[in-house]
């Protein structure tokens, strides 16, 4: 930006952002768990992780515990017969299992930058 002789210029800055989400789900009697990366939280994404989980899980049942975020809820999805939701009420993590294993990932992470995504990918797995 080209101003005038000491007029220090104000521009906005957008620091260009890559990021992915991690859906899972957790056992929290037996610590099983199961999380697979997508590009983005959204429905489409939602469905095909339930796809996956569901043949994961096989002949077994799963009550799958969520909270009320509008990918979970979306009217287009369509929940496997071996996974039954139930829907925690709103603003109430501390319900759900899953909530505190994301909270010690994000801890491990605090703080730290990465220069690509790759990178914050590859450390994730090493954890």
């Amino acid at each position: 930006m080209i101003t005038a002789r000491g007029v220090k210029p104000v521009v906005r800055v957008q620091w260009p952002r890559k990021a992915f989400w991690l859906y899972g789900v957790i056992e929290p009697t037996s610590g099983w768990h199961f999380c697979q990366e997508y590009p983005h939280l959204n429905s489409e994404n939602f469905q095909k992780f339930l796809d996956v989980l569901s043949q994961e899980l096989g002949s077994d049942m799963g009550l799958m515990q969520m909270d009320q975020a509008s990918a979970h809820q979306a009217l287009a999805l369509s929940c496997p017969e071996n996974i039954i939701p139930i829907f925690q009420p709103s603003h109430s993590p501390q319900l759900n299992p899953m909530e505190r294993l994301w909270q010690f990932i994000k801890r491990q992470f605090k703080g730290e930058s990465f220069s690509h995504l790759d990178q914050c990918v590859k450390e994730f797995n090493m954890n």
